[in-house]
């Protein structure tokens, strides 16, 4: 018998459902909210308030789109955490609902895990190579970097990790530094594109061999913009694209950088790579440019499933409902791991 999952996300600002059929996609719906761009990032109580507006209305339309009615789905999993407590109290309390109205099992998903897990989402007519166990998963987003293990659906160990901020926080925290608009990762992305990657140099840190450290880089992109702008005044405007790049490839290459002693260190050579971050372009070329330098098989999502979705969650949810792993209705959302 077909298990129908209806996965819910509301960790942050987007507000997302995806119904899936055993391990195969059959709607994804996700509505953003464009009033955070003019606070330059995501703020909390917006956030909820849009969640409580959208959650009905994309609910309603995945499952228009997945031609079910809800009475098909045999278990609702929602996002738990990490993220924001009052968008996450607005999907754990409709999930919940959702549930107990239908006499269903509630699962929930905890966001890090549902990225790792986005690479076995299966698309209809689409044939897409899944890593196979164990494999490497470098998960990179605003909040989060580390180099995971990934030894089984349920079994994995954080063997590296930052000791300060994440990766996306830098390239969001260097977008703030030239004037760029929210969401700044992607302006950074954007400009980059024709810039010299190697115009500015930015200090490597020296931290663990598996470990990572942008709080340094920032504050030496801040010194350096802001020592410019003494001489020239028209220093970023002049040198954007260069300025953006130099910051990109500073990133990226630490970032690669770990993952390669992480191959090395295990031996493992099929690598993955989830989260917001991922889906940015220079990062995605080191990756595969790596397949053939370090010889690693490398895994990238589409750029839907990079940034937060609800069909990681379903497909995570599809995992733990054929192992009987369940949530009990008195389950409360987490900020943090």
């Amino acid at each position: 018998m077909s298990i129908y999952i209806l996965g819910i996300e509301s960790s942050c600002d987007d507000t997302a459902a995806a119904v899936f059929c055993d391990n195969v996609m059959l709607s994804n719906v996700i509505a953003g909210q464009d009033i955070h761009r003019l606070y330059g990032g995501v703020v909390p109580e917006y956030a909820s308030r849009a969640h409580q507006q959208n959650i009905i209305p994309v609910i309603e339309q995945c499952l228009i789109k997945a031609k079910i009615n809800k009475k098909n789905i045999h278990a609702v999993a929602f996002t738990r955490g990490p993220g924001l407590l009052g968008s996450l109290l607005v999907g754990t309390s409709f999930a919940k609902a959702f549930a107990l109205g239908l006499g269903i099992p509630l699962i929930e998903v905890d966001h890090i895990h549902a990225h790792v897990l986005s690479h076995f989402i299966v698309e209809q007519g689409n044939d897409k190579a899944i890593p196979p166990f164990p494999f490497l998963c470098l998960v990179v987003s605003g909040g989060h970097t580390q180099i995971i293990l990934v030894k089984s659906h349920f079994e994995m160990e954080v063997i590296g990790q930052t000791i300060d901020d994440a990766a996306g926080e830098a390239f969001d925290k260097g977008a703030k530094i030239l004037g760029l608009p929210y969401p700044g990762g992607q302006m950074v992305d954007k400009n980059a594109l024709g810039g010299n990657p190697h115009a500015f140099t930015l200090p490597e840190p020296a931290v663990g061999e598996l470990d990572f450290s942008f709080s340094g880089l920032k504050t030496s992109f801040l010194y350096l913009v802001r020592d410019h702008l003494k001489i020239n005044p028209n220093f970023i405007e002049e040198n954007l694209a260069n300025l953006c790049a130099s910051l990109q490839y500073s990133i990226v290459k630490i970032l690669t950088g770990k993952l390669e002693n992480a191959v090395r260190k295990t031996g493992i050579t099929h690598v993955a790579v989830s989260g917001g971050v991922s889906a940015n372009s220079a990062l995605r070329s080191a990756l595969l440019q790596g397949q053939a330098e370090n010889k690693w098989t490398a895994y990238i999502p589409a750029t839907v499933y990079s940034t937060d979705n609800a069909a990681m969650v379903a497909v995570t949810g599809y995992y733990k409902y054929i192992s009987n792993r369940f949530a009990a209705q008195n389950t409360s959302p987490y900020t943090r791991t």
